[in-house]
Formats: C-alpha cells, structure tokens, sequence
C-alpha cells in the first residue's frame, strides 16, 4: 500500500478547510446535495455533467471520509445506495454560497458579460 514520504504539512486553519472541501469537484458536488437533498449516485452524476466515474467515486469517498456526505445502504434488491450531507456538511454551504457571492463580484474575466450562476449553489436567494 502506497505511504506518503512526507508528512502533510497543513500550518492554519484554511489550508485544512481547503483540504476538505476545497477540491475541484468537491463544493459541486456539495451544492447539488444541497439544493436537491438525498440523491442515488446516478443522479449525482446526472447533476454534475462532465465528471467521469471514476472521479466521482473518489470524490464521493472523500467527502464521505471527511464527514461531510453521508453514505446509507439499503438492503434491497437490487441494492439502493443514497449520499446526503451530514450535518457538517451543511456548514460548508453558507461558505460556499459566500465565496460565489464574492466570486460575483469580482469577475473580471469579461467585463461586459455577467457571470452564469448555476442553479445550485443558491447564489440569487442569499
């Protein structure tokens, strides 16, 4: 099994938020557990568009470890597998709906285009 050589070396609070929910995927796939609530994992993908299994089962995993999605299995067949948010996974939305706030407003990118809000994150509603 893989170890890393070094140890992680995380010096403040930020950089361990940003290790947890900070990947690409990661608050995307927090927003539409947020908006849309639980979800089987066809769904999730269905939501997220281009992201490929393999990513999305990693992410997923992550997520999962770092307490901020819940898995439930049901014992069913065929099997029925739902991902929600935990209760802490519900405190990273305020941040997240923030940052696309901020993000907002300063886009610079093309000034003379607004900004596409996805319907996700609750941007409008904040």
């Amino acid at each position: 099994m893989y170890q890393k050589k070094l140890k992680e070396d995380i010096r403040c609070p930020l950089e361990y938020g940003l290790g947890v929910f900070g990947g690409k995927w990661d608050s995307r796939i927090i927003c539409v557990l947020a908006g849309m609530g639980t979800l089987r994992y066809s769904e999730i993908r269905r939501e997220m568009g281009n992201i490929t299994d393999a990513v999305l089962a990693a992410t997923l995993k992550n997520l999962i470890a770092n307490g901020i999605v819940e898995r439930k299995s049901y014992n069913e067949i065929p099997p029925r597998v739902e991902y929600s948010l935990t209760e802490t996974g519900k405190t990273v939305v305020p941040i997240l709906q923030s940052i696309c706030r901020w993000s907002g407003i300063f886009y610079k990118q093309n000034p003379d285009e607004e900004m596409t809000y996805c319907q996700k994150c609750d941007y409008h509603t904040s």
